[in-house]
């Protein structure tokens, strides 16, 4: 008897990635992992998320991820998840201090990387989360803004559009709910359990990546932008 072999994803990112924030459900990530764990022919998921990470930190490690995640001699994954961006909006010691990465650098890495990620599988890109502004600055150090968070998410539409990568955004429908505070964490940047499974649910209806999975939509998908 042959055993059939599932569909690898990788996921990578930042503290979104990892699940920092929900110790209910180990974050969007791991409940999607879960999930598709429990379907019939459902693809295995790795989340790769390191805390802090930005673009430049995720581009210089991602062929290390990619190589060693086929699971079998001469196999690699068969698609990948990008979600970074947060971090590298992070205005450094004062609300009107440099970003850790200014938008130009961001959207021309962002571009190189998404050429880099698209020769080695079929690539899909998620949006940023907001963050309550009122409890800035982060670590006493990093001021997040979401005027900055929308003009970086913009960029990734823009990089997405051009290179002709499914992208789902995620800011703007997240903070037309009037609860939307309420699925931070304390720190103000941080999703918290309910937060992620916001993200979760958008995620695993998600058109494009059912898609990729060759799953059938529990629901109506989230609309592609």
């Amino acid at each position: 008897m042959v055993l059939a072999v599932p569909r690898k994803l990788i996921v990578l990112g930042d503290s979104g990635v990892y699940g920092w924030g929900d110790p209910e459900e180990g974050g969007w990530c791991e409940r999607l992992r879960r999930h598709w764990m429990g379907l019939p022919g459902g693809p295995v998921l790795y989340p790769l998320g390191v805390r802090g990470d930005g673009l430049e930190r995720v581009a210089a490690r991602w062929t290390s991820e990619f190589a060693c995640r086929g699971e079998l001699r001469r196999q690699q994954p068969q698609g990948i998840l990008l979600s970074v961006g947060l971090n590298d909006t992070a205005r450094v010691g004062r609300r009107d201090g440099r970003p850790q990465l200014d938008p130009e650098a961001f959207l021309f890495g962002l571009q190189q990387l998404l050429k880099q990620l698209q020769t080695a599988a079929p690539l899909l890109v998620l949006g940023l989360t907001p963050v309550d502004e009122h409890v800035m600055p982060y670590a006493d150090l990093l001021w997040y803004g979401n005027e900055q968070i929308l003009q970086y998410e913009g960029l990734l539409e823009e990089a997405c559009m051009e290179a002709d990568v499914p992208y789902l955004p995620l800011l703007e429908s997240l903070m037309a709910d009037p609860a939307w505070l309420q699925w931070l964490s304390p720190d103000g940047i941080h999703l918290n359990s309910e937060g992620h499974r916001e993200i979760y649910e958008r995620v695993h209806r998600w058109g494009p990546l059912l898609s990729w999975a060759d799953l059938q939509p529990t629901s109506a998908p989230t609309p592609l932008v």
